[in-house]
């Protein structure tokens, strides 16, 4: 392709790898947008603020106050924002600045269409531990250091692992079960009113991977026959904030690769994506002993929510599968991936079903009962 000025194809590409170096900006600046209260700002003055409303609202120092202005233009120019009108002859900002469908999924205030804030969730994907380990990704590769052969992140982490983190480091741990309980809640909602039929037939589930409780909250206060029970490790049940521990779920600090107690359901919600194939095995296999001795006369199941390669989300794929190869030993995988760890499982019948976006739900029951 020859570098020529007229060359519109040349031009384009010049544009777009400009954009692509840079790209790391647009999370970092809706990292500071939600540190900054900045999509909570513009909702409290009627959906709409200029830039002397935020100037005010905004808790910005007054050396710092003459850089809000490009923020608010970056934020309005990548799309996260709405600008009504742009710039005026003299450069200075005349318009008002709205939110949009996406800017409203950040708002730590009030439910947007019955929604949950996912602000802690983007928080949790921009912190430096993340960052850091896909800034060694072209290390790892070249590197055969076996101790970090794993993953990037134990490249670029002195050979600590992900979950070696979160138990190091108690802000990390914060930030992260708040961004996973945030995520999961708004999933569980979707999924109580869309699939609630999952539910039918227990009286016991048990959220394996369950963080502080999120999602065993959201099945608890829909189905208040079933009585719900949240699984993690010790650092995360330890952290669990006291408002959220009221009673509706029981909290249990255990491993999941060593032991799952007795229940008539366990819902794993993206937690095997976390994992290798054979580690996915292992915690199918505790799954399986779990629900042999649970109460449900129908024996038992295990209730999968997790990415399903295949659908039209292709972009959300390739972005997914990038990320699970920095953070973790794990992987997105197809419907055939799948049915092949639930086979080795001991899982020959299961039922999968889109249910949003790029997630499906998978119903799992043992080989020796039929659906």
């Amino acid at each position: 392709m020859a570098a020529s000025g007229s060359s519109h194809e040349f031009q384009q590409a010049h544009v777009e790898l400009y954009n692509l170096a840079l790209s790391y900006l647009k999370p970092m600046a809706l990292q500071c947008a939600i540190e900054l209260g900045i999509p909570n700002a513009i909702h409290r003055h009627g959906g709409a603020a200029s830039l002397a409303d935020l100037l005010d609202t905004v808790p910005v120092p007054e050396r710092r106050r003459p850089y809000l202005p490009r923020l608010m233009s970056y934020l309005s120019a990548t799309g996260i924002l709405a600008l009504d009108h742009p710039l005026s002859a003299t450069g200075r900002d005349q318009g008002m600045y709205s939110l949009t469908p996406l800017s409203r999924l950040l708002m730590d205030d009030v439910l947007v269409d019955g929604c949950t804030s996912l602000g802690s969730f983007l928080l949790s994907q921009t912190t430096k531990y993340g960052t850091t380990a896909a800034m060694h990704l072209s290390e790892w590769f070249k590197s055969d250091d076996s101790a970090a052969a794993e993953m990037p992140f134990r490249t670029a982490h002195g050979g600590m692992d992900f979950w070696d983190a979160t138990r190091g480091n108690s802000r990390f741990n914060d930030v992260f079960n708040a961004g996973m309980g945030s995520s999961c809640k708004l999933v569980l909602d979707f999924v109580v009113t869309n699939c609630g039929q999952v539910f039918d037939g227990i009286s016991s589930l048990i959220d394996v991977g369950g963080g502080t409780g999120s999602a065993a909250r959201a099945i608890a206060r829909a189905f208040l026959h079933v009585k719900c029970s949240a699984l993690d490790l010790p650092n995360v049940i330890s952290g669990v904030p006291p408002d959220d521990d009221d009673g509706t779920v029981r909290y249990i600090a255990g491993d999941m690769m060593n032991y799952i107690p007795p229940t008539d359901a366990v819902l794993l919600k993206h937690v095997m994506h976390d994992w290798n194939d054979d580690d996915c095995v292992k915690i199918l296999t505790q799954c399986k002993k779990a629900i042999r001795f649970g109460e449900s006369s129908s024996g038992g199941k295990v209730v999968v929510i997790d990415t399903v390669v295949g659908s039209h989300e292709k972009d959300m794929f390739e972005a997914q599968g990038m990320l699970m190869m920095v953070l973790t030993t794990g992987k997105e995988r197809d419907e055939q991936q799948w049915g092949e760890i639930f086979k080795n499982a001991g899982f020959k019948h299961y039922k999968m079903k889109p249910v949003l976006g790029f997630l499906s739900i998978i119903e799992l029951y043992p080989d020796e009962l039929e659906m």
